[in-house]
């Protein structure tokens, strides 16, 4: 996400099984998704203006999709990755199936970069669940590393299957 505001960008709150999402559009396409407590969370001047949720109508219906069990991919226009590196991650990410986990290492023998470097793309995603960064975990099988937290990680991974109800992973 840019680190300046443009006119047309514009935030909205929407609730969910796994707290408040900060949504971000600007005229390019959808921004953001940020969680409360984010770790790599902007400014909030960066959102815009808020709006209300109807503004967000197709993103909104889309992770209540999501929660529900309804939806395993989002349809929806994303504004351009920041760089030529976080659009081929972005894309890499886009790829990885609902319900299956690849490691850092994976991710990066397939990009040709190190797992480093997927992680520091990975923690920086602008747009978490839609470009599902949650599904990338520790070559061990841990969960590790994920800008929402951990607990919000896992939950989705148990949501899509990923992993068992109860798991014990760290």
């Amino acid at each position: 996400m840019s680190s300046i505001a443009t006119s047309s960008t514009r935030h909205a709150f929407i609730d969910t099984e796994i707290g408040t999402l900060t949504v971000v559009h600007d005229d390019a396409g959808l921004a953001g998704v940020y969680f409360p407590g984010h770790w790599t969370n902007p400014k909030p001047a960066v959102f815009g203006r808020r709006t209300s949720e109807h503004e967000f109508t197709q993103i909104a219906e889309q992770l209540h999709e999501y929660f529900s069990g309804q939806r395993r991919a989002f349809d929806v226009r994303l504004a351009p990755a920041p760089s030529q590196r976080a659009e081929r991650m972005r894309a890499a990410l886009c790829s990885l199936p609902y319900g299956t986990t690849a490691s850092y290492g994976e991710l990066a023998r397939s990009l040709g970069i190190t797992a480093r470097e997927v992680g520091a793309l990975n923690a920086h995603n602008p747009v978490s669940i839609v470009v599902p960064c949650h599904r990338v975990i520790g070559a061990d099988g841990k969960l590790v590393g994920y800008a929402g937290g951990i607990e919000r990680k896992q939950r989705l991974l148990i949501l899509e299957g990923a992993l068992p109800q109860t798991p014990t992973l760290w």
